[in-house]
């Protein structure tokens, strides 16, 4: 009697991911670009934290209403927060362009993207200006004294700064105290704006860049404008980024 040998087969495993297109629909541009953002937003994250635990923790602080509120070839004008509200207005416009860049890349719109893409570097230029400009007028206000308690500069000079309706008498009786506040306000506004502007300057270049390469066919021969939805990815981080460092330097 002879025994006939059952042979068992297991069907292999499906493979999720061989490699090549994600499952999850993103390349690999896209998905590095949402780590380096990642990475960059936690650097942001520190600088602010840093900046409102410092203040948090101080007495006296200078008054954004009285800090920011000059306008450009109005003289001594008393507007709080109207220039910056302007400069706000044009990167938020600035974001809305490089949207519909970006769809325009989706249908291989090539002219409408050249043309959107032109606007959104309009729009930063415009933003750089104005943050230039905003720095310069501080400068001739005082704010790039340095260090107010080493060089010895009378209290009376940097004083316009604060609302004196609001901290009292602090800077009469302390003044020491304000002029610490004061060169700590000034550092970390040059440092944070400034690491933003980096931001936005380098967004610029990008985006000159890209609409060179547009103009000239690059995307259109490769059939697909991701490198649009990369750096619009870039840039809208920068805008986003403004929007928490314009709720903590000038509206808090």
């Amino acid at each position: 009697m002879s025994q006939q040998a059952t042979v068992v087969t297991t069907a292999p495993e499906p493979k999720l991911w061989a490699g090549g297109r994600s499952p999850y629909n993103v390349s690999y541009g896209k998905m590095m670009m949402w780590f380096f953002l990642l990475s960059d937003a936690l650097t942001f994250g520190a600088l602010l934290i840093s900046y409102g635990t410092t203040r948090f923790f101080s007495t006296v602080w200078p008054d954004a209403n009285q800090v920011f509120k000059s306008f450009p070839f109005m003289g001594e004008s008393d507007l709080p927060l109207v220039f910056v509200s302007l400069m706000t207005f044009i990167l938020i416009m600035s974001s809305v362009t490089m949207v519909l860049a970006v769809h325009a890349g989706h249908y291989g719109d090539k002219k409408n993207v050249a043309k959107w893409l032109l606007w959104t570097i309009i729009g930063g230029i415009c933003f750089l200006s104005c943050q230039a400009w905003e720095w310069t007028h501080l400068h001739s206000e005082g704010g790039w004294w340095g260090s107010f308690l080493d060089a010895g500069i009378p209290v009376k000079d940097f004083a316009h700064f604060f609302n004196l309706h609001k901290v009292g008498n602090v800077i009469n009786t302390n003044p020491d105290l304000a002029k610490q506040s004061t060169h700590l306000f000034f550092n970390y506004f040059f440092t944070i704006t400034g690491f933003h502007g980096g931001h936005v300057t380098s967004g610029v270049i990008f985006n000159i860049l890209i609409l060179v390469n547009t103009v000239n066919g690059v995307y259109e021969r490769r059939g697909h404008y991701e490198m649009v939805e990369k750096i619009g990815l870039y840039w809208h981080f920068v805008d986003l980024v403004w929007v928490f460092v314009f709720t903590c330097f000038y509206l808090l």
